[in-house]
């Protein structure tokens, strides 16, 4: 790409504001005007080039078909603003220019290569499967945006194949089509601002970040066809990528985890190859080991394709009655479900520039102001991306004017603000949501949500990170919170873990698991997990540890069964045979403890349980008769807390120790009635004494639990109110520091743009007056001198520091003694003075005295200018003389 040449001010602004997502190509040298008619390109799927434009496109639109080959294979679609009130003369003007035949688009025009086709005038145009389709335009004159429709309906249209091409034009229009394209790994090509004679829309795509190729316009057809020649990296196809290919893929997927700390080696491989072929197209580079070489030895590059890999798919309301769904019944049921002063907590992974994060906002607010109250409900919405600049225009809230074709005339009204960009979202819109950098696969979740609005995200995972993110979300919400997912996305397998509410909607409820949660592996352990595979056959051959295999053995052989559970007594481990003191519960399965205890133990468990997490020690309760199958079996339950620092829940050990009764000597019948008589009395006394022990336990325990609870709850509410004001504090601090530096900047650029006039004024007037070779002094209305000419020093015996001297004080070698009388009689009458007058070493000035006018026509001060008349008097004294001469010799005559 040549080098940009410097313009406007508005232009180089324009660049600066996206510099990272300008590509950076190899040399181009005398671009190949060539025909896309390689083996590449399938015959009936030609290129379709959409083509935008506004003021100053005709002579853009002439510039650009004059360098397109008639055989390019290619196929142009040209969306021009024209007025709607006047016959459309484009195709006449543009066929002057080119051998293509153009023609203006009829309704159901089915697009031919090597045609170029303009939109009508008054009309809105969309194409499907290659067949151009006129529509009526809604919005009414001065809101169209003809461009970004049809840029939309050709990026649905051809998918990767879509081709944008951006011209000169005034505003935005166009800047949301591109998105699109770049949405469906198409390619953008964005005429050099320098070149445009309005550079409105070319700035606004570039400013965006979603131009591929930043060319002259005589440029752009050479580009798009060397972008065009560049053999696919995938192959059509399913068949397995080759070793080589392979290697290198994975090698940019290494370049640039190392350069940015992102692992894109979860996403799906074909989305990641499509952005990396393009690229490679872009750079025009055939190999992938070449590209692989080329981001080595171009940084940025590495740069440019993460921010590529990257394209948020985002709009205001997309998918509308999505919204309308929330709106109307999803948000109230939640509403509902809690106490008012209860915040709804939302969270937007992959939120992108905010477009999804504020509709969401902006229901809410609606929905509250349609009961007329707020009822002291409220909406706290976390918005997240990974791509750090996305956040900062998110925060920021603005966004082009062309979001009206999303928006309706009354939301706008009621939550943007117009700017000079377009529009800002409200501050009290704003201020609903928190945005936050963050990597959804890598950092921590947020918990406690009620919805989570993950829409058009999965879908760019591989499917095992998806069955990862799943459970996290569930994991995330709260009960009965709404999960909302992309029309192309599904919760897969885990009907377990949500409802379909709507399944054409895409919106799911969260539903508690009947058994027990799956694993969930939070995002601290993806990166353990994917860091390093090591081959079966590396892995080193430890020695037998004789030592261990006995204690197994001895283990396996001696030990009591136990079960590891949770505190809510969901059982996690088994060890050894359980089946005496464990049986499934009838009914829908379960792995808790509780339910599956056998006679004996289902009653002692519970007690024993929650008195060992209360106490954090050990409980064993002795000689419990559990009922086996065909008999009883005497069993000590041993229950003890596990204490470990790693774990991040409380896990408790169950131990169930059989014990061996010894055999009772022979007894008479009597002897043995009433041995069992005492028996059975002893055996009521002591559960009776066991009961008295549980009732009393479960009292203080609840009454221990009740003063925590009120403590807790009172601690909370003064922690919340804390918060809230420190929230309120810095709220308002940090508005006031935006709004400040807002201020301090508008400011300084004023000022800065007001030091370059007075520093060029002041250079202009430096070298006028030096060039005149008049010496000129400022005095103020004191009569104090202000400035002087370099010529001055040579009359006035004056340096530097004699600024601020009074007249009266100055030394001079003028013979004019009323100079500062006259002064002052020219500052009080405004009557310029005007003398000849002679200087000591016999030189003569014509000296001027004249009041000094500011531009608001303020006498402030005079203005004395010396013009050097020393020639002009000498050649007056000879020429008296020479009268006097002459006049003497005619008298002479006469006598």
């Amino acid at each position: 790409m040549k080098e940009k040449t410097t313009g406007e001010k508005k232009t180089e602004t324009a660049r600066k504001k996206a510099p990272r997502r300008r590509p950076q190509s190899l040399p181009q040298k005398d671009l190949p005007i060539e025909t896309v008619t390689n083996n590449n390109m399938d015959a009936e799927k030609f290129p379709i080039v959409g083509i935008g434009s506004s003021a100053g496109g005709l002579e853009a639109l002439e510039q650009f078909l004059r360098h397109v080959p008639k055989q390019s294979g290619m196929a142009f679609v040209i969306i021009q603003h024209l007025d709607p009130t006047h016959k459309g003369i484009m195709a006449e003007l543009l066929q002057r220019v080119t051998a293509m035949p153009i023609s203006q688009v009829q309704d159901r025009t089915v697009v031919q290569p090597d045609c170029v086709y303009i939109i009508p005038p008054n009309k809105d145009m969309s194409i499907l499967h290659g067949v151009l389709h006129l529509l009526d335009p809604v919005a009414p004159r001065g809101l169209r945006l003809p461009i970004d429709l049809f840029f939309r309906s050709l990026a649905d249209d051809q998918q990767e194949r879509s081709i944008g091409v951006i011209l000169s034009g005034m505003g935005s229009d166009g800047t949301l089509g591109i998105r699109a394209i770049k949405e469906r790994a198409g390619v953008v090509f964005v005429q050099d601002p320098a070149s445009a004679k309005f550079d409105g829309m070319p700035c606004s795509a570039i400013e965006a970040g979603l131009a591929d190729i930043i060319a002259p316009i005589e440029e752009l057809p050479a580009r798009i066809i060397a972008f065009l020649h560049h053999s696919p990296l995938l192959p059509a196809d399913a068949t397995p990528l080759e070793d080589k290919t392979q290697s290198g893929l994975e090698k940019v997927v290494i370049l640039i985890r190392s350069q940015t700390g992102h692992d894109f080696s979860l996403y799906k491989k074909s989305t990641i190859y499509r952005r990396i072929e393009r690229r490679m197209g872009i750079h025009q580079i055939e190999k992938i080991s070449f590209y692989v070489r080329f981001l080595r030895e171009n940084p940025q590059e590495i740069e440019i394709l993460f921010k590529e890999l990257l394209i948020g798919v985002t709009s205001f309301f997309r998918d509308a009655a999505v919204w309308e769904r929330l709106k109307s019944e999803t948000i109230p049921n939640l509403l509902a479900e809690r106490s008012p002063g209860q915040p709804i907590r939302a969270w937007i992974p992959g939120c992108s520039t905010g477009e999804e994060a504020y509709s969401l906002a902006i229901i809410f607010r609606e929905l509250m102001e349609q009961g007329g109250e707020n009822g002291g409900y409220s909406l706290q919405i976390f918005a997240t991306d990974l791509d750090q600049d996305a956040i900062t225009r998110a925060r920021e809230g603005v966004f082009p004017a062309n979001i009206a074709a999303d928006i309706s005339q009354e939301r706008l009204e009621r939550f943007f603000v117009k700017v000079e960009r377009g529009y800002q979202v409200a501050k009290h819109i704003r201020e609903m949501v928190i945005f936050a950098p963050q990597n959804v696969i890598m950092d921590p979740p947020f918990t406690k949500l009620d919805i989570i609005s993950c829409r058009n995200l999965l879908i760019y995972l591989a499917p095992e990170m998806q069955k990862k993110l799943l459970p996290l979300f569930h994991y995330s919400l709260n009960k009965s919170g709404v999960l909302v997912l992309g029309s192309a996305e599904t919760i897969g397998g885990f009907e377990s873990l949500f409802v379909t509410s709507d399944n054409k909607l895409k919106l799911y409820r969260r539903r508690d698991p009947s058994v027990t949660m799956p694993n969930i592996e939070f995002p601290s352990s993806f990166v353990a997990v994917h860091q390093f595979h090591p081959d079966k056959n590396m892995r080193s051959k430890t020695p037998v540890n004789l030592q261990a295999i006995t204690e197994q053995m001895i283990l396996n052989r001696y030990s009591p069964a136990a079960v590891l559970v949770n505190e809510e007594g969901d059982i996690l481990y088994i060890s050894g045979k359980t089946g005496r003191y464990l049986e499934p519960a009838a009914g829908k399965a379960t792995l808790n403890i509780f339910a599956m205890a056998r006679e004996g133990l289902r009653h002692e468990l519970p007690g024993a349980f929650s008195k060992a997490l209360r106490l954090k020690k050990e409980v064993v309760v002795g000689k419990l008769k559990v009922g086996t199958n065909g008999g009883t079996q005497v069993v000590n339950l041993m229950v003890q807390p596990v204490v470990e620092p790693s774990l991040t829940g409380t896990l408790v050990l169950i131990a169930f120790v059989d014990v061996v009764e010894a055999p009772e000597p022979a007894k008479s019948r009597r002897g043995k009635a009433t041995s069992r008589e005492h028996s059975r009395i002893t055996e009521l006394e002591s559960e009776n004494q066991r009961l008295l022990e549980e009732l009393n336990t479960s009292r203080e325990e609840m009454q221990t639990s009740h003063e925590e609870l009120k403590s807790s709850n009172e601690e909370l509410q003064s922690t919340n109110e804390e918060l809230q004001s420190t929230n309120e504090e810095l709220t308002t601090s940090k508005e006031e520091m935006q709004s400040l530096n807002e201020e301090l900047q508008t400011v300084n650029a004023e000022l800065q743009s007001m030091v370059d006039q007075l520093s060029q004024a002041s250079s202009d007037m430096k070298n006028l007056l030096n060039s005149t070779d008049i010496a000129t002094v400022f005095l103020d209305e004191t009569l104090r001198v202000r400035r002087f000419t370099e010529q001055a020093t040579n009359i006035f015996k004056l340096i530097p520091g004699d600024v601020g001297r009074p007249l009266s004080d100055l030394d001079s070698d003028l013979n004019y003694n009323e100079m500062y009388e006259d002064s002052r009689k020219v500052l009080q009458t405004l009557v310029f003075s005007e003398r000849e007058i002679s200087t000591r070493k016999n030189r003569w000035f014509k000296v001027r005295i004249m009041p000094y006018r500011t531009l608001e026509n303020v006498i402030n001060g005079l203005v004395m200018t010396f013009v050097d008349i020393t020639i002009a008097k000498r050649l007056e004294s000879k020429l008296r003389e020479t009268n006097a001469a002459n006049t003497q010799q005619e008298k002479e005559g006469e006598s």
